[in-house]
């Protein structure tokens, strides 16, 4: 499946392919990059998301 004509990566892919994103998740507290790891992120946008709603909880 794609997005925006760009292929859907994991969290994985997207981590070693886009610094930014990898930069972001490495910030971020480690009980907070647990929870993004078990969700389906495919995208900095979907990243931003994730960690925000779980950095707020």
């Amino acid at each position: 499946m794609t997005d925006g004509g760009f292929p859907q990566l994991g969290l994985s892919a997207l981590l070693e392919q886009d610094l930014s994103s990898y930069e972001y998740f490495q910030s971020l507290p480690r009980e907070v990059q647990r929870k993004v790891e078990m969700c389906d992120v495919s995208s900095f946008a979907e990243l931003q998301s994730y960690a925000e709603s779980f950095r707020r909880r």
